[in-house]
């Protein structure tokens, strides 16, 4: 049976690899690349600097491939993903298929951790056949954001919830918590808050050399922010950021 090992690489910085993930980099028969566009070049040449670094093994081969382009303008957002998903799973199989056959070992590297706001195993499950699936867990933006700030996530004793820029900005601060993690922001959702009383800790390219990072109330660091992000999209073509609010109780 073909083994399918998602990798979780940390945040583009070689030096959080995990001893586990520099292993299974290694076990590697094939280690398949996406390519997401000149846009996003960056993100395909950090994985091949991982590789470079990691890679000691002769045996395994790199191949990279275009990744599908998710239709933004498809009105059902869930039917869109699904449909990319469909479409990347098709392309993995026929990259699999191209490279590799029989009872072989085939890996894609997974920035930060696979099982938190990615869908690499949500299309891993849609190959046919299905492979068996290794899961090496990796740093998330999570822990390089906190990391970054030297910020404990949790107050002693309470919750915190994981949202998305979506969910915040169409449905405002999530009830239950006073500490909420965003990621997958795409417009700067905090805008959408009134900012009294609230803390923010903001991180963009997290890990990587170019990492810009930003703390502090938000009435205050919010539009300094929106004017960071807006400059780094301009420069790099694209931007992952992720923010950490804290509400004063």
């Amino acid at each position: 049976m073909l083994t399918l090992s998602l990798i979780g690489i940390g945040c583009g910085d070689p030096r959080q690899l995990t001893f586990a993930a520099t292993a299974a980099i290694n076990a590697a028969d094939l280690i398949l690349i996406p390519r997401k566009g000149t846009a996003k070049s960056d993100l395909a040449e950090l994985r091949r600097t991982i590789c470079a670094e990691a890679l000691s093994n002769d045996c395994t081969r790199i191949a990279e491939f275009d990744l599908p382009v998710r239709d933004a303008g498809e009105e059902d957002y869930r039917k869109g993903v699904d449909d990319w998903h469909d479409a990347i799973a098709a392309t993995w199989s026929q990259e699999i298929a191209r490279h590799l056959g029989g009872e072989r070992r085939v890996a894609l590297l997974i920035w930060g951790d696979p099982s938190l706001y990615d869908s690499s195993l949500r299309i891993a499950r849609r190959l046919d056949p299905l492979p068996s699936i290794e899961v090496i867990p990796g740093i998330t933006s999570i822990q390089a954001l906190c990391a970054a700030h030297a910020l404990p996530l949790n107050e002693i004793g309470e919750p915190f919830l994981v949202t998305t820029g979506r969910r915040l900005r169409d449905g405002g601060w999530p009830p239950g918590v006073d500490t909420v993690v965003v990621m997958l922001d795409g417009g700067a959702a905090f805008q959408m808050l009134d900012p009294a009383g609230l803390q923010i800790w903001w991180g963009a390219y997290l890990g990587m050399p170019d990492q810009i990072i930003m703390a502090g109330e938000l009435a205050e660091v919010g539009p300094r922010i929106v004017a960071a992000r807006r400059e780094a999209r301009e420069r790099h073509g694209w931007i992952m950021d992720s923010y950490v609010l804290k509400r004063r109780s």
